[in-house]
């Protein structure tokens, strides 16, 4: 028995992401943009799976950080859901690298950062995570909650960047088949993926229908200037600082 979807959502903007600072497992709240971004992505995922699938049921997780959680309970607090967290969903560690913005990085570890870049780990000189590791403990809690529930259920799953991109790379075991694989493209703020049952003879085999997905409003320049936005999701330029 599993759930009949995954959707994995990255939390909304943080003060760290405006600044390109580095944060790993730092504990950053959602900023005035990022709150106003993960209402919109709520919104459109009710919309989506919600409203449009009255039957189903849904069971809503989230990594242990902040910013997560505070996306999490964008989408289910207005559905009067329960927000569960699990630590093993936080994100990837970047060791002594954490609160760095990328030009602090360039300059103070040139080789490294170039490295990094290119995906052949100048990273893990600094104590960060492996993408293996990060992916791991990812699948493993995927694994988990997608049996805590049946085939009338959806399950939503709120986390960060990395930590998502590495899972799915862990769950079709990219890394084992193709070792010079790099990256799957990281996800924006507030976008999702989505993963439906395979429906085959055989759990945790899953279909990738969607990836890097988001609202409307995401391919347009309110999504980082919520000033810019028409009607009433508007927020004041002052307060999306």
């Amino acid at each position: 028995m599993q759930v009949r979807s995954i959707t994995l959502v990255r939390h909304g903007r943080t003060a760290y992401n405006k600044a390109g600072r580095i944060q790993g497992r730092v504990d950053i709240p959602l900023d005035a943009t990022g709150q106003w971004q993960v209402e919109q992505t709520g919104r459109a995922l009710r919309d989506l799976y919600v409203t449009s699938e009255p039957a189903a049921r849904q069971l809503v997780v989230a990594s242990d950080l902040t910013r997560a959680q505070q996306s999490a309970h964008a989408f289910a607090d207005p559905l009067g859901l329960d927000v569960h967290v699990d630590g093993r969903l936080r994100e990837r560690h970047f060791g002594d690298w954490e609160g760095m913005s990328m030009d602090e990085l360039r300059a103070a570890f040139p080789d490294d950062f170039d490295l990094w870049m290119r995906g052949l780990g100048g990273e893990m000189r600094h104590r960060a995570e492996s993408h293996a590791h990060a992916g791991a403990r990812g699948w493993d809690a995927l694994r988990d909650w997608s049996h805590r529930a049946g085939s009338d259920t959806d399950l939503f799953v709120f986390s960060h960047g990395a930590l998502i991109e590495n899972t799915i790379q862990e769950m079709y075991g990219i890394g084992e088949r193709f070792p010079d694989f790099v990256s799957i493209t990281s996800m924006r703020n507030a976008h999702w993926a989505r993963l439906v049952d395979a429906r085959i003879d055989e759990d945790d085999r899953w279909i990738l229908v969607d990836y890097n997905h988001g609202p409307a409003l995401a391919d347009t320049p309110a999504w980082d200037d919520p000033g810019e936005a028409p009607g009433p999701g508007r927020v004041n330029r002052g307060d999306a600082q």
